[in-house]
């Protein structure tokens, strides 16, 4: 039982990385298409609201499990982390080298405009 929860809790932080990165993205894009802001002048913000939506991801599956809150929540991390260098890797064919390596330790790289 206790498995079951500890999965059922990292899949819910996992989703609600992809909903808040979902959402952000469609927002900054919107933002790029109808102003005149560059995504170069986007950068920081992409870097800093990507975090942000894998620690609240974190933090809503370390809660959600009730025990073992910074195992979970670090699990989540993870596990969208490994998710994204997959996706990376079989949908648009960027290997994973140590250019890319900083991109993953900090998520600041993991959602594109």
């Amino acid at each position: 039982m206790e498995a079951k929860r500890m999965s059922s809790a990292i899949f819910f932080g996992v989703m609600i990385i992809f909903i808040i990165g979902f959402v952000i993205s469609l927002l900054l894009a919107l933002l790029l298409k109808f102003s005149s802001v560059t995504e170069q002048a986007l950068q920081l913000w992409i870097a800093i609201l990507s975090f942000l939506a894998v620690f609240i991801g974190g933090f809503m599956s370390g809660g959600k499990s009730g025990s073992k809150g910074w195992m979970i929540g670090g699990a989540t991390g993870l596990i969208y982390s490994v998710l994204m260098l997959m996706l990376q890797f079989l949908g648009y064919n960027v290997s994973p080298h140590s250019n890319n390596a900083y991109k993953h330790a900090a998520p600041s790289g993991t959602i594109h405009v």
